[in-house]
């Protein structure tokens, strides 16, 4: 006779899924906030107390890329266009560069037998572990000396060694949990090193590489500190474009600082929607038998 599987997981209940609803809320009430914000008008904005039920408009997410000239006679672009698209393409170069370089010393350092591999490992985490102040002010001066301050190649290169030890880490404790007489095997039959790593391990590992790269993603895409020191006019990112809501004299502008935070938090939600299953999947990689 054969024995009905079942599932060690049981039913959550009412009450279980009320309380997990109301906890998610409320981890996600500023943002809802946020977004109400950003279809406010300025008034109901500051209105005190603050209210819940408001004609909507859009006029803040016409002011993120439009600027209205003194007398009201002219319109000019704000330039947002161009810092969305630089957020987008910094990110996904730099996170392309410290996934493809991190796979290759993952792969080196799991299946290589080195000298001292222990310790080369805790330098690569250490220099992660530095705290990014106290490297902003060399690295300002080197780019500035060697003529790439303020450009694409500068904020990359930064950011792709930023990304690069955690990607090690990461790809190397996913390669430890695989099984290798089939990469055994494809030696045998003469496959070389590199076509094992891409066409026998890197498919094993397609969820651990996706969640490497979601926490690197997010880590680059919400950088101010080398944003707003190592870019310029041209390669200026949304982060630091924000801050020019905060006008000295007119103060903050709530409604279209809630804007762009709104329309940021866009491409970040649908790589985590579009990915969600890969992400848990490399959460939990290695931790149940197969």
């Amino acid at each position: 006779m054969i024995e009905e599987e079942t599932s060690v997981f049981a039913p959550a209940g009412y009450l279980r899924t009320a309380g997990a609803a109301l906890v998610g809320i409320i981890y996600a009430s500023p943002v809802i906030w946020m977004i109400l914000t950003a279809f406010k008008s300025r008034p109901d904005a500051l209105a005190s107390p603050p209210k819940l039920f408001f004609t909507p408009t859009l006029e803040h997410f016409w002011s993120i890329f439009h600027r209205v000239s003194a007398d009201g006679t002219q319109i000019f672009d704000t330039g947002f266009g161009r810092n969305m698209f630089n957020s987008v393409f910094i990110c996904t170069v730099s996170v392309a560069l410290a996934l493809g370089i991190g796979a290759l010393a993952a792969y080196g350092f799991a299946r290589l037998q080195l000298r001292g591999r222990g310790y080369y490992m805790f330098y690569i985490l250490a220099m992660r572990m530095l705290p990014p102040i106290a490297l902003i002010v060399p690295l300002y001066f080197l780019f500035r000396v060697t003529g790439f301050g303020g450009s694409y190649t500068a904020i990359i290169l930064v950011y792709t060694a930023f990304n690069l030890p955690f990607a090690i880490w990461m790809l190397r404790s996913f390669l430890d949990e695989l099984h290798r007489p089939i990469e055994e095997a494809a030696r045998l039959d003469g496959t070389s090193e590199l076509e094992v790593l891409w066409k026998i391990c890197l498919p094993q590992i397609r969820s651990g590489v996706a969640a490497t790269a979601i926490i690197a993603f997010v880590f680059t895409w919400n950088d101010f500190l080398f944003s707003v020191l190592l870019t310029g006019t041209d390669t200026r990112t949304v982060p630091v474009a924000m801050t020019r809501t905060m006008g000295a004299d007119a103060g903050v502008d709530w409604g279209v600082f809630a804007a762009i935070g709104t329309i940021y938090l866009i491409p970040i939600l649908l790589v985590a929607y579009f990915l969600q299953d890969q992400l848990l999947r490399g959460a939990t990689f290695g931790t149940v038998s197969r």
